[in-house]
């Protein structure tokens, strides 16, 4: 075996790992917004419920609640 392309394999192992990473970190960053968004409307549909029902909870916290107002 040549030690020369055991070292090149490794490089371009730990390129294509830190690439990766990279990548990945990305995701967890763009998602992370996602993730408040979601909180929120569990702590919103959880307290709306308190005094409805839960789909009417669901639309009031989606703001869509005078859309389906029944008159």
């Amino acid at each position: 075996m040549n030690i020369k392309n055991l070292e090149f394999s490794k490089i371009i192992i730990i390129i294509l790992l830190t690439a990766l990473t990279i990548i990945f970190s990305i995701f967890v960053f763009n998602t992370m917004s996602l993730g408040k968004w979601a909180k929120y409307q569990n702590t919103c549909i959880e307290k709306e419920s308190l005094k409805s029902t839960i789909p009417w909870a669901v639309r009031k916290c989606n703001g869509r609640s005078k859309v389906y107002q029944v008159k």
